[in-house]
């Protein structure tokens, strides 16, 4: 049962990678064998179809995601200091090309041909970081360490989608430095004082 498991996990690395390079139509299961090692089947075995596959790497990717925002909540009180360390774990996974891009925002990208399993998955990955950011920039707001113009809601979504087409904008330069040119004016404002 632990091969099984070791197996599995190979496999949702593996197709991570692939679909961060190329997008959802990118791969095949037998791009994922070449580099596994395995033979189709076995992948059909775990992951009986792509959609499932995909699907399980995105409830899988958002359980992190809510681990590493839970560990910024209890290590960091401050929510400035909580957007500065969520902006600066992805300029650094870009830097070293970790993570170098966000999974659930390069498959928004493609929600037009995903299957609904999956689509239904990336959405709640947004839903949630929305409400945290949110949540994040109301306390700051309240204790003075962040200031907006309008609501913390559109804000949230404004600084999400910053970040983002920060990311974006990483990749189509071929610059990893453009992250923190784009983030680091949009920390600056949100935590100057008026």
């Amino acid at each position: 049962m632990a091969a099984s498991g070791t197996t599995s996990d190979e496999i949702l690395r593996c197709a991570r990678s692939l679909l961060i390079e190329g997008g959802y139509n990118g791969f095949s299961y037998a791009d994922i064998a070449k580099v596994v090692g395995i033979r189709n089947a076995s992948i059909h075995h775990h992951f009986p179809s792509k959609s499932d596959l995909v699907r399980t790497l995105v409830a899988r990717y958002r359980e992190e995601a809510e681990a590493g925002i839970a560990a910024l909540e209890r290590q960091l009180p401050d929510p400035a200091q909580q957007l500065r360390a969520y902006t600066g774990y992805w300029e650094a996974c870009i830097a070293d090309a970790s993570a170098p891009f966000c999974l659930c925002a390069l498959l928004a990208s493609q929600i037009p041909v995903l299957p609904q399993e999956i689509v239904v998955e990336v959405r709640a990955h947004f839903r949630a970081l929305s409400a945290w950011l949110t949540s994040v920039l109301e306390r700051g707001a309240k204790q003075g360490s962040l200031r907006f113009a309008g609501t913390s809601k559109a804000e949230a979504e404004a600084f999400m989608a910053s970040v983002h087409g920060a990311m974006l904008s990483a990749r189509a330069y071929g610059d990893p430095k453009i992250f923190g040119v784009i983030t680091h004016p949009l920390l600056e404002r949100l935590t100057t004082r008026h």
